[in-house]
């Protein structure tokens, strides 16, 4: 969503369904649609699998899930098209120059922090983060009666995490996994204004 509000046409690709992604959709492997069809496209931004590096995933449960960002930067540099990598934190090492974005830094009243690899290399300005208010969580792990560390915790009213990421089409746990919009509207009007 926030490529488009940046303006471009978007296009998804992912292996599972997407029920509710309001654009042009292909159900498929992203690495063997990116061999296939990146050359259709003017930029690419992939999000490879975060669990492998997520803090929500068990360390013993971490070899697990596999390790696609190397993968998924060969094929996107074979491609010759400008490309945006993202993934969380504990990922940040794998990626290069790293630009951290976080919802408090673009008017969101969340903590999310997400690191995107931008190729060819871009020098973006950033305001620091602002972890001055008490956040909305918007993320809930750990199954029903948990947050992952044996700790009950109230659920989030998805209105209220449909505001606090600015997704209104989204379910509750399609959420905990989403990129708010104004992430990639940022980077989006930076790639618009770089070429």
């Amino acid at each position: 969503m926030g490529y488009h509000r940046a303006g471009f046409e978007v296009v998804g690709v992912d292996i599972a369904k997407q029920p509710h992604y309001p654009f042009e959709f292909h159900q498929a492997d992203a690495l063997e649609y990116l061999a296939e069809h990146g050359q259709e496209f003017d930029v690419i931004h992939a999000s490879p699998p975060c669990q492998r590096y997520s803090t929500f995933t068990p360390n013993r449960c971490k070899g697990n899930h596999a390790d696609l960002i190397g993968t998924t930067r060969e094929l996107l540099m074979a491609s010759g098209k400008p490309f945006v990598i993202e993934n969380v934190p504990g990922a940040r090492a794998l990626l290069r120059t790293p630009l951290l974005l976080c919802g408090s830094m673009l008017g969101l009243h969340i903590w999310r922090h997400r690191y995107f690899e931008l190729w060819p290399d871009m020098l973006i300005l950033t305001s620091p983060c602002r972890h001055d208010f008490r956040p909305v969580m918007i993320t809930d792990n750990g199954g029903p009666n948990g947050n992952g560390w044996g700790k009950p915790r109230k659920r989030t009213p998805i209105a209220v995490k449909r505001e606090a990421a600015d997704i209104d089409w989204m379910t509750g746990t399609e959420i905990t996994e989403a990129i708010p919009p104004a992430y990639t509207e940022f980077i989006g009007r930076y790639l618009l204004d770089s070429n």
